[in-house]
């Protein structure tokens, strides 16, 4: 009998979870799942495509120079432990998804303790943006880089590390499964309702940082709006925080988690407010108009506000090169600030279709309706391996 291909992935947030977890499927779909063994970590994406991981990955949902700096201690002894798992199981390759604090400290330690190892990195630092010596560093670390922006490959080729264009999954999210009709019923809001979508983020130090300044925006819209339906969708890797958060707002909001309420309150929406992040593209593809905001310690963003080289934050704003939704970013992010752009929308039908037609024109020059972004990411994984075989019926 064959030995299973023994495949390490690591994600240390649920933009990661996400992508790793449509990364197994795929392979499971080529190979078949009796010739694969995952190992590594992940959230319960994963974890339902069969990987267990030994740690929880929230402890690495790390986001802030300041943040980092404390967590680094911890950072350090998890890439350690992770190393000498793959010292213990033997992978054929490592995947390392995203999180480029945590990834790249443990791509180092990968290839000094087995060199040949076969090491890739799925989703590119933001050379585009800022600190464009990110991309001779990961040249150093990794063998591959497999890339969901069709913009990514020029900075990383030009200091040898190949790179294989894959797309990006969550412009190919399933909202098959999605009952925003019933979603409404089974919440008690009406059918004409105004529904107002709070996403405050998947990260502690996002809602530390923003969730004050959302609640407001709520308060304040709520006032004026006794008819306004609030729903948060919390991620699961700060349900707990969320719930807590939200039971002490002064008015009601539903709280739900998992995907299909998930996706069904983006589609039940009329209006969202949405942290930055990946986020902001499942609400553009769910078809509802949303304003962004966003908050850094004061030191982190002010050594970012030096480096970063867009204009914008939201990818679907910088693909249109244009404000399609509105940013509030550090001190503009207030609840006034928030409430006032959210209620233009809230009150004109005609701006809310606008700003959906633009996004959704924005989110075609990213590249919807491409080819399944995760099948690429296995055939690429496939083919660094020497294995190129077809789907299992």
């Amino acid at each position: 009998m064959t030995k299973p291909l023994c495949i390490m992935l690591v994600a240390a947030e649920a933009s990661g979870d996400d992508r790793g977890a449509g990364l197994m499927a795929a392979l499971k779909r080529r190979l078949g799942p009796d010739s694969l063994r995952f190992v590594g970590l992940g959230g319960q994406g994963m974890a339902a495509e069969g990987l267990s991981s030994p740690f929880d990955m929230s402890e690495l949902s790390i986001l802030g120079l300041v943040e980092g700096l404390k967590a680094y201690p911890r950072v350090i002894r998890r890439a350690d432990e992770m190393a000498a798992l793959a010292l213990r199981e033997q992978p054929d390759v490592a995947i390392l998804i995203d999180s480029w604090g945590f990834t790249v400290r443990l791509a180092q330690r990968l290839k000094a303790q087995t060199p040949n190892l076969l090491v890739v990195k799925y989703v590119a630092p933001q050379v585009w943006a800022y600190r464009q010596g990110r991309a001779a560093a990961l040249a150093k670390t990794v063998d591959h880089l497999l890339s969901i922006h069709s913009f990514d490959a020029p900075f990383f080729e030009r200091v040898g590390l190949p790179t294989t264009f894959v797309g990006n999954s969550t412009l190919n999210l399933d909202f098959s499964g999605a009952d925003p009709d019933g979603l409404r019923r089974r919440l008690g809001i009406g059918p004409e309702a105004p529904v107002l979508l709070v996403l405050p983020g998947s990260r502690p130090s996002e809602i530390e940082r923003v969730g004050p300044h959302f609640a407001e925006a709520v308060a304040l819209l709520k006032a004026v709006r006794p008819e306004l339906q609030v729903i948060v969708p919390a991620a699961s890797t700060v349900a707990e925080m969320v719930r807590t958060r939200v039971a002490g707002w002064p008015h009601r909001a539903h709280v739900v988690e998992g995907e299909a309420d998930r996706y069904s309150a983006m589609q039940t929406a009329t209006v969202a407010l949405a942290c930055s992040g990946t986020v902001t593209t499942e609400v553009a593809l769910a078809g509802t108009p949303m304003v962004v905001g966003y908050r850094l310690a004061p030191l982190t963003y002010a050594i970012i506000k030096r480096l970063i080289r867009t204009k914008y934050v939201t990818l679907f704003n910088i693909a249109a090169d244009a404000f399609v939704a509105p940013e509030l970013i550090q001190v503009a992010c207030t609840g006034p600030n928030l409430a006032r752009e959210l209620a233009l929308r809230l009150d004109d039908p005609i701006l809310r279709q606008a700003q959906v037609e633009a996004q959704n024109a924005a989110l075609v020059k990213m590249g919807r309706g491409g080819p399944d972004p995760s099948e690429a990411a296995a055939l690429a994984v496939l083919k660094l391996l020497g294995r190129n075989e077809p789907l299992k019926i």
